[in-house]
């Protein structure tokens, strides 16, 4: 089962990420795991570069589901671009993905993830309405860095 990235998204953020001989697995391939920490780190690169970091003391962003996939296989060496987007904000969430793809190979996609992102109050453990300076940053589709 594929879960599709919809055409109608906005680029947040780019950020590049090198291919690390331990990433691999016994295949020669970078290990399927690697592929949702190298999501990981696109989302919270971003969400640093915005000051909207998981803050378990008060509120921030958690993830409340996550897919990967797997188009072609990535191997050492090489560096990986991770390009970002956000779609359909609402009062509280709002949908993130991130394409990936050699550096050294524009434009093929290795690998294509996403998760709903949900705004919470750390303390309580429940969702809440997300800043209005997000929600305008969700909005605007394009951060200063994805220029």
């Amino acid at each position: 089962m594929r879960f599709e990235i919809p055409a109608d998204k906005h680029l947040v953020h780019e950020m590049t990420l090198p291919i690390r001989w331990g990433d691999m697995d016994a295949m020669g391939h970078v290990n399927n795991t690697v592929y949702f920490r190298y999501l990981e780190i696109a989302r919270l690169d971003w969400l640093g570069r915005i000051a909207a970091l998981p803050n378990p003391l008060g509120e921030g962003p958690v993830i409340v589901n996550a897919f990967c996939n797997f188009h072609l296989q990535l191997s050492f060496p090489g560096d990986v671009l991770a390009r970002s987007y956000v779609r359909n904000p609402g009062r509280s969430s709002f949908d993130f993905y991130t394409t990936l793809e050699r550096v050294d190979e524009p434009g093929v996609i290795y690998a294509a993830g996403g998760a709903k992102t949900v705004w919470i109050d750390g303390p309580r453990q429940k969702s809440i309405a997300m800043p209005d300076w997000l929600r305008a940053h969700l909005l605007a589709g394009t951060a200063p860095d994805a220029a």
